[in-house]
């Protein structure tokens, strides 16, 4: 007997036949078309359990079908498909009332297992529109996988006001990702507030969360506010939450647990409604363990984790981000520039220590530095580049390895002025400080390359991209 029939629409051929035949082998009653019209026959003729559609077939966009679906049916589930697989089409498919968004190419058990999910679960409201006039600009970008999964996580916290917790290196984008949960959440019509803890001096932090009365300390001639009462009915950022002192930690967890809070020097409890979103690159159990993080305030700010990947993680996104940043200074007067296919393929080589952040300013430096209208590989080599020894000495010695990063480093940091080097100087940057970091790393775990990516903090397909790219042999030893 069917489990329940699955109603398919997608204009792709090959996408029908195989969600047909995965779903009939799981036990669904799958019916498939090409186009929106018989879709929504169907569905206003009552049939169909589960509606599984592609956003863009030849006569209609699913996003102004789904509207019509859920006034004639608003328990029916819908799961939207994409090739568009940016950040506003998954929060469009959460605003429309979508069950769930899956970013194209996807994984067709996944899809059998959300389909599952979609008949037991109880139906999704559609969530506030967003805020018009985002245009073409997305407030984050890439296609990659890694992003995919941040888009879905994202599109789903728009939707409620739990706390949220953003962990990542420096650079990764943790305030951008806290302005999109604000910017498209319910309370978008309310106040971002954000604070910096690493920002603020110690003494000063309880005062900045909370505000104080006139007289509470020396130089407090007037009652001010704090982040609290200026985030009122909206969301309060609380960056580096992993630099608040124990003091502040201790309010701050009274202020969750009981949604009220009192000023400095003041003795009226004042109730809070703000939603917190925070963030930080430490890691917070160690800071636990060391008793630095208050294990309680902990769990009560990671209601939902949420990690951003380094950059490193997310090479195939660098094109993206690239020609963002372009767009970007041309707005700002500095030039319209383009980039070369080959100039992209140096930047992914690249392990940008700093992220995103690091390659916006590596992109803006680019701009200001060079007049022509395309930036070459050459134009890339050559900033890229620094001044190297001569040759890299022995490179099973760690103190010779060791010396010749940091030369390179120094060197990369301090270098944007006087005389550009030569070109092709990259390739020598690779061929002598990368291929031989990483012939090191395999030689110390004895080829392993899961344990190789670990030690070098990669992740293991990049590890694995840049052996085949560099053409490094890789020798398994046998166990002592």
């Amino acid at each position: 007997m069917a489990r329940g029939t699955i109603l398919i629409a997608d204009d792709d051929t090959a996408i029908r036949t195989v969600l047909n035949q995965a779903l009939a082998r799981a036990g669904y009653s799958p019916r498939a078309t090409g186009n929106a019209a018989t879709l929504w026959r169907w569905v206003s003729q009552g049939e169909g359990d589960v509606v599984i559609t592609d956003v863009v077939m030849p006569d209609e966009n699913a996003f102004d079908l789904i509207p019509r679906v859920k006034k004639v049916r608003p328990d029916l589930p819908i799961i939207v498909m994409s090739a568009q697989n940016t950040l506003m089409t998954a929060l469009t498919a959460a605003e429309k009332g979508a069950f769930e968004y899956l970013p194209k190419p996807f994984d067709i058990n996944e899809v059998v297992a959300i389909v599952g999910r979609a008949l037991h679960e109880p139906a999704r409201k559609p969530a506030r529109t967003a805020a018009e006039g985002e245009g073409d600009e997305l407030p984050l970008i890439g296609r990659s996988p890694a992003m995919q999964e941040i888009y879905r996580v994202l599109a789903r916290l728009t939707q409620t006001d739990l706390t949220v917790m953003i962990t990542g290196e420096s650079g990764t984008g943790k305030e951008l990702v806290a302005r999109v949960l604000h910017d498209f959440g319910r309370r978008r019509q309310g106040p971002f507030v954000a604070l910096n803890m690493a920002a603020i001096p110690r003494e000063l932090i309880e005062s900045e969360l909370f505000g104080h009365e006139k007289g509470a300390f020396t130089g407090a001639q007037v009652r001010t506010q704090g982040r609290f009462e200026q985030a009122e009915g909206g969301t309060l950022f609380l960056d580096e939450i992993g630099d608040m002192p124990l003091e502040a930690q201790t309010r701050l967890l009274r202020v969750l647990q009981q949604g009220e809070y009192t000023t400095v020097g003041g003795r009226t409890p004042i109730r809070t409604n703000v939603r917190i979103v925070a963030a930080t690159h430490r890691e917070l159990r160690t800071q636990i363990q060391q008793g630095l993080f208050r294990e309680d305030l902990y769990y009560r700010l990671n209601v939902v984790p949420l990690r951003l990947p380094p950059l490193r993680e997310r090479v195939e996104d660098i094109g993206d981000l690239v020609r963002h940043f372009l767009r970007q200074a041309a707005r700002e007067g500095l030039g319209q520039r383009a980039i070369e296919s080959a100039a992209i393929e140096r930047l992914r080589l690249h392990p940008w220590p700093g992220n995103v952040r690091e390659l916006e300013n590596f992109v803006r430096r680019l701009v200001a530095l060079y007049t022509q209208d395309t930036l070459s590989a050459e134009v890339i080599d050559q900033e890229l580049a620094t001044v190297l020894p001569q040759s890299t000495g022995d490179v099973d010695d760690p103190a010779s390895l060791g010396e010749l990063t940091e030369r390179y480093l120094q060197g990369y940091f301090s270098g944007f002025g006087g005389d550009l080097p030569p070109a092709g100087l990259y390739d020598r940057v690779i061929r002598e400080v990368e291929r031989p970091l990483l012939s090191a790393a395999l030689a110390a775990t004895r080829g392993n390359q899961i344990r190789a990516a670990e030690l070098l903090g990669l992740n293991r397909n990049t590890l694995r991209a840049r052996i085949k790219m560099l053409d490094i042999k890789v020798f398994r030893s046998p166990q002592p």
